[in-house]
């Protein structure tokens, strides 16, 4: 057992990864016709993401909006610069193709994050807020667009049907 720290930071990881989990069973529980037991994994994983924010708050790791985003960058430059990067080149050699695919799409996507957050953060020095605009996320491989969403994703190239508004 570590330090207090480190418990926080092992819970808050289980207790996200169980929350992203249990929506993936209540995905799959809707798709068998499985209504009540979906709603009852989409229930957990919302208690589980309870309590995984309470674990992150404690811990100290939520900042000002301008610290955040500082952090956000960074994590979103690593993630494409150095993690994605290996896990392709690793899968590939494992033959997993798959895998790759969807390491492809975050690779290209995290690149678009850190744009993003980097816009946000010169928003934040200037007008305090970004303008108001729509979002929607393809729900195939993460891609974030504004406004309307296009056609085809420009990472994925599924339809626009696949992108999600969000509220």
């Amino acid at each position: 057992m570590g330090t207090t720290d480190d418990n926080l930071k092992s819970a808050f990881a289980g207790k996200a990864q169980t929350s992203r989990l249990y929506l993936a069973f209540s995905e799959a529980a809707e798709e068998e016709g499985h209504k009540q037991i979906a709603k009852l994994f989409r229930a957990a994983a919302e208690s589980e993401t309870v309590h995984a924010m309470y674990h992150l708050r404690a811990s100290g790791a939520v900042l000002t909006t301008e610290e955040n985003l500082k952090v956000s960058i960074d994590r979103e430059n690593l993630e494409y610069s150095k993690t994605y990067t290996e896990f392709i080149v690793q899968s590939k050699k494992e033959g997993r193709s798959q895998a790759t695919l969807g390491f492809n799409y975050a690779k290209k996507v995290e690149m678009d994050h850190e744009r993003n957050f980097k816009e946000a953060e010169a928003s934040l020095k200037t007008e305090k807020d970004l303008p108001s605009i729509r979002l929607f996320v393809c729900q195939i491989c993460g891609q974030i667009h504004s406004v309307d969403p296009p056609k085809t994703c420009p990472v994925c190239g599924n339809p626009s049907e696949m992108f999600k508004e969000i509220k």
